[in-house]
């Protein structure tokens, strides 16, 4: 069940704004649209759907002179958006959660969606992060969401599979598949901190399937694919972790055996060589596109240039990725940057 929180003088607004959709803001395309907007190694990726709501994956950082906020602001006004109707906060880290309050100062944002309170609430810098994001959420309506959770989106499905550390019980329609590949999962090392509590989103539109699981950590992923796979296979894989070498582990790949991959790195954050390694060498893969090239890939590693958005940080223009998918399950991918568009 999704819980709708808001101050008691919008009790009101708060429950109808749970029980509704909202007009669109411009004439809906009948696609599904998502653009990968380039927050230097966070994430910030905007959803248009094809009834015309709006979904906003994050927010980038703060500071850099607002420059998140005004990539945000951009895309939106380029995409017809004029209002948020889902802010959707993965987690609770400066990358992600950081751009809240310059980018509410932007565009109108109609509901705030989390997981619940950050577990590092009691770290000066978590606590900072936690309260920022409390502070615009509660002048609107905040949405405290579990796996298993539907967002009310109008022509699509949107699940919630992961949040607040833990996973959906069930298999998706379609999925439960035994996991061939766990006999060889191998746990790692790795702190469990806000990485851990990511809520991860499972999206289809007609035959199209995509998944965005933030920065779910390595031995989370484990209980969406093992002992069975519990999402089953998608088009389009959004990385986790901006290609870190924390998440993305090469069993969940084969899992979700995606067609194409899309990496929200920077140039020196994310984008590791394991990481871009596993997902090459994952069968079914066409082609890995990325908002940066990669340092630490390399010529080996790093895709076609005509798939890097921005092929350098000194002068980069901040450019993004853009994909829209169609309701028969095809999809294009367009690089900013050259107006390059491969069809899948």
């Amino acid at each position: 069940m999704i819980v709708c929180v808001a101050m008691k003088a919008r009790f009101a607004l708060a429950a109808l704004a749970c029980a509704s959709f909202s007009i669109p803001a411009f004439a809906a395309s009948g696609d599904l649209t998502a653009y990968l907007i380039d927050v230097e190694g966070g994430q910030s990726t905007l959803f248009v759907t094809p009834s015309g709501q709006t979904v906003l994956v994050d927010t980038g950082w703060a500071g850099f002179d607002g420059r998140d906020a005004d990539r945000i602001a951009k895309t939106c006004q380029d995409a017809g958006v004029k209002q948020i109707d889902y802010l959707l906060i993965t987690h609770f880290h400066a990358d992600h959660v950081g751009g809240v309050p310059a980018i509410a100062a932007k565009i109108p944002i109609r509901n705030y969606v989390d997981h619940g309170e950050s577990v590092e609430v009691n770290t000066p810098q978590g606590k900072k992060l936690f309260d920022a994001y409390m502070a615009e959420a509660t002048k609107a309506h905040r949405i405290i969401v579990k796996p298993g959770d539907k967002l009310p989106i109008k022509g699509l499905t949107w699940e919630i599979v992961s949040a607040g550390g833990k996973v959906i019980d069930s298999p998706l329609p379609g999925a439960g598949q035994p996991d061939a590949d766990c006999s060889s999962f191998q746990k790692r090392n790795i702190r469990d901190d806000e990485n851990g509590q990511s809520t991860g989103s499972f999206i289809q539109y007609g035959k199209f399937k995509t998944v965005d699981l933030g920065d779910l950590l390595w031995n989370k992923e484990e209980g969406l694919f093992c002992p069975v796979n519990k999402i089953g296979h998608v088009d389009v894989y959004i990385v986790s972790h901006h290609g870190m070498n924390m998440s993305g582990s090469p069993q969940m790949l084969h899992a979700l055996h995606p067609k194409v991959a899309l990496m929200d790195n920077g140039e020196t954050k994310g984008g590791t060589l394991e990481a871009l390694k596993n997902i090459k060498e994952t069968p079914g893969v066409e082609d890995t596109w990325t908002l940066h090239y990669s340092d630490a890939g390399g010529k080996e590693y790093n895709t076609a240039e005509d798939e890097i958005a921005n092929m350098s940080t000194n002068g980069d223009k901040g450019y993004g990725l853009k994909l829209v998918a169609h309701k028969d399950g095809h999809f294009e991918v367009t690089n900013e940057r050259n107006g390059y568009t491969k069809k899948y």
